[in-house]
């Protein structure tokens, strides 16, 4: 009975490491390229275990594609200075991102440029490219 309960308990861990391990995984993303698209916040979730930033881009067919763009979570991003109100629907950004390799619009958030001249990064102090020095 114990060498039961060792081997349920064995296979209960492998089952959670290997959950948490492809929860984690990057492979669909393309870190080889950086795409830049300019568009209008459609959504920005700020939420774990990741916030999520929705832009509405311009296409070559006159419409609009939705490009979602993953983030670290809220913790992480305040202390590279965002706010839960730091981007909001209707905001004009130019977004910097890693894409996903299938070709869908988005991928993973790199910084996005907000109106203001203001750029944020994900993992970075924040700054602002109109700066005068």
């Amino acid at each position: 009975m114990k060498n039961l309960s060792i081997v349920g308990l064995v296979i209960l861990v492998a089952c959670i490491a290997t959950s948490a391990f492809a929860h984690h995984s990057a492979a669909g993303i393309d870190r080889t390229k950086t795409v830049t698209v300019e568009g209008v916040v459609k959504e920005f979730k700020w939420a774990n275990p990741h916030s999520w930033l929705d832009v509405q881009v311009p296409n070559s067919k006159g419409g609009t594609d939705l490009w979602s763009f993953e983030m670290n979570p809220p913790a992480y991003l305040v202390r590279s200075g965002w706010k839960s109100s730091t981007v909001k629907a209707g905001d004009k950004v130019k977004v910097v991102g890693r894409p996903f390799m299938n070709g869908d619009p988005g991928g993973i958030f790199i910084s996005v440029t907000l109106p203001n001249g203001q750029t944020l990064a994900a993992g970075a102090a924040p700054s602002n490219v109109n700066e005068q020095k």
